[in-house]
Order: structure tokens, then sequence, then C-alpha cells
């Protein structure tokens, strides 16, 4: 059986750097990687408030789609985050009204282009909050709403919000693990 030569101390030293440098690039390409899928793709948010209660709930962790809005249009009833100038937190919301819809709200119940929303969803009764009814929505914006209605700040304290303020639609709750799974 051969025996391999033993190596050099300067070539064993070239090495261990080559080595070190591997890891380094291929830490620093995984680190770039996630940070870019983090900030464009895919995120993960918490639930700040008691305005969703009935969906979620404050200290649940979410998994955010950011990719979907840049190549479709939000639907109504996607839960939203939203991150823009209408407030000074990120919020998570129920997106009620698109960009023309007429929201009015009668009898603590929410109507849409004049038709009854059925919201299984819902805690509480729906009340006007401080917009003017019947609210068209606006070109580039969209009426978003609280599932829990008697304690949310949305769009109707709020307004519209703007379109571009949409950071993502949330998808998956993971935490806590009793209700880990994909949202309605």
């Amino acid at each position: 059986m051969r025996q391999p030569k033993p190596q050099s101390a300067p070539a064993a030293k070239k090495g261990v750097f080559r080595e070190i440098r591997d890891w380094t690039l291929t830490l620093s390409i995984a680190i770039a990687g996630s940070l870019l899928i983090q900030n464009y793709a895919i995120a993960q948010t918490e639930v700040q408030n008691v305005s969703m209660q009935g969906t979620l709930y404050e200290g649940q962790r979410l998994v955010e789609d950011k990719l979907s809005y840049r190549f479709n249009a939000p639907d109504r009833g996607d839960i939203v985050i939203i991150n823009g100038p209408e407030y000074e937190r990120r919020l998570v919301k129920r997106l009620i009204g698109l960009p023309g819809d007429v929201i009015d709200i009668q009898a603590g119940r929410l109507y849409i282009n004049g038709e009854l929303q059925e919201e299984p969803y819902v805690k509480g009764s729906t009340y006007a909050g401080s917009v003017s009814l019947p609210y068209t929505v606006p070109e580039g914006h969209v009426f978003v709403m609280g599932d829990n209605r008697e304690h949310s700040i949305d769009s109707r304290e709020l307004g519209p919000i703007a379109l571009s303020s949409l950071e993502g639609r949330a998808i998956f709750r993971l935490w806590p693990l009793g209700v880990f799974g994909q949202l309605d």
C-alpha cells in the first residue's frame, strides 16, 4: 500500500486558507440569498393587535407571500400585510373593497356594490366609523377592515390603502403549532 506524501508546511497552510475562503464564500452567498428571499419573496410576520381576532390572534406568526401582488392584482377576502404611510406600524387586515367598489354598511352588515356580504369570519357588528357611506374605493387603492370589526383601526378610520402599501398576503400560520396551517 502506498503512503500519501506528507505536505509541506506552506502547502498545508495554503489548503487551510483555501478551505476558509470557500466556507466564507458559501456562507456569504447563503446569507445574501436568504436576505433577498425575505425582502422580496417570502417573509415571516407577527400579528401585533386584536383587530383580526376570530381569525388571527395577537402573537401568532404568519408566512407572508410578497411576490403575488407583483404579478397579480389582490383579491377581495385576502388577508394582507400593510406597510405604508397610512399608519406608523405594519397592519394585518382583510381586503374588503377593490378599486371602483362601492362600500356600504347598513344595520351592522357590509354591502359591496349593493350586495350583502356573507362574512362568517367577522367578530362583532360592522359600523361605519369616520368614512361617509356609501363609499367608492378610488383607483389605485383598496378598502380593508379587521375581522374584529368593533376593535379595528382600518379603512373606516384611515381611509383607503394605496396598492403600493400592500406589502404582501398572509398565506400560512406558523405559530402556535396547534393552529399551524393554511389561512382561508
